[in-house]
């Protein structure tokens, strides 16, 4: 059996790299990544299909990304897509669509059945399907697998095969050959997620200038988790630090960067590695942030653009309390971070929230038995 995993981002890339790696022998996969280079994909298998570059490389958080996307868009490039579709339909015996309504659509175009839709956008508490996805999804998509069983309903009231067996969110957290424990030296940990975009270095900038004006009586073990693409020579110009690679150039140990008493240890790969260890995550949106909230870890994140305040509003009514938004202010970050690396009860307060909020893991079992 032959099966395409088509995603559109780097964190919908990610959790469909980790559905392929699992699945049984017999099956052969290939992923067509539509939006940037799919290095999430690397190793796993196959990257194949025309793929769009685009100035936000799909960021929708901040208000006007549409148009900011619109000098970077390749003419064609839609038609472009459509066409690698209608071709899959004779390649490949299952189609996935993992990410929002825009693998759907792609399909739904190219006349390309989708076997599994995972949804990982919406979420009961702040969406909805409207009638048009919830039109196309009938015609284009076998199975849908849903975050919630609140958004399952909405489908399977529509006459839709839709499940809502976990999240698949916390079933692919990436976790690989790294040890925080060796490099620690203070009580507490913060884990800090620049992002995966082109803002991450502007962003680690401003994370990192928060850390320096911690109280001293708080300041945590550092480490930084770095996303494909972004290299440690760019967080360290951004924020004024310095790189020292790490003796070994195998594994997911990327260094050190330093700026007098501080410290940001770097590791790529092992997200899962250290979040298990973490206090406190200072971060940007994205599925990293939603992995940390749902391992329990609280977390404060930085905006740097004017932000959709429907979003914001989303978001809001998804993590609750257990993850507080601050502007692009470093004072502002670490007020937010000090309230938490001082008050044990809080943290844990929070962390529960957002383990209760985000839910169980599960669909990735669910899923790989659906498609096999």
């Amino acid at each position: 059996m032959r099966v395409l995993f088509v995603s559109n981002g780097h964190g919908e890339d990610s959790m469909a790299a980790q559905i392929a790696r699992r699945l049984p022998t017999p099956v052969e996969a290939d992923a067509y990544p539509t939006l940037g280079a799919g290095r999430a994909y690397e190793g796993v298998c196959p990257v194949v299909g025309p793929r769009a570059q685009l100035a936000t490389q799909g960021e929708r958080m901040f208000r006007g990304s549409h148009v900011q996307d619109i000098p970077t868009a390749r003419p064609g490039a839609a038609w472009r897509a459509i066409r690698f579709m209608r071709n899959a339909r004779q390649r490949y015996d299952r189609i996935v669509v993992l990410g929002d309504m825009v693998g759907v659509a792609l399909c739904w175009l190219a006349g390309a059945p989708i076997a599994v839709y995972v949804d990982v956008f919406k979420y009961g508490q702040a969406h909805r399907y409207s009638l048009i996805e919830r039109w196309m999804i009938r015609r284009a998509v076998r199975t849908v697998f849903n975050r919630d069983d609140v958004l399952a309903g909405q489908l399977r009231a529509a006459g839709i095969d839709a499940r809502s067996a976990g999240n698949i969110m916390m079933d692919t957290i990436e976790r690989g050959d790294y040890d925080p424990a060796p490099k620690r030296a203070h009580e507490l940990v913060l884990v800090i997620l620049p992002g995966s975009r082109a803002v991450a270095s502007r962003q680690f900038a401003i994370q990192a200038d928060a850390v320096r004006v911690l109280p001293l009586d708080l300041m945590p073990d550092v480490f930084v988790a770095l996303a494909p693409g972004i290299e440690p020579e760019m967080l360290a110009e951004a924020a004024g630090l310095h790189w020292h690679p790490p003796t070994s150039e195998k594994g997911a140990d990327l260094g050190r960067l330093v700026g007098g008493e501080l410290v940001f240890h770097l590791a790529r790969g092992s997200l899962g590695n250290l979040l298990e260890t973490a206090d406190v995550v200072l971060s940007l949106a994205g599925t990293a942030t939603w992995q940390a909230i749902g391992l329990g870890k609280p977390v404060v994140s930085t905006l740097s653009a004017p932000t959709r305040r429907k979003r914001l509003r989303d978001e809001a009514a998804l993590t609750g309390p257990a993850r507080q938004v601050c502007s692009a202010d470093p004072e502002e970050v670490a007020g937010a971070l000090t309230t938490l690396l001082s008050d044990p009860g809080e943290r844990a307060r929070r962390g529960a929230i957002g383990r209760r909020q985000m839910g169980s893991p599960g669909a990735i079992d669910a899923i790989i038995a659906e498609l096999a």
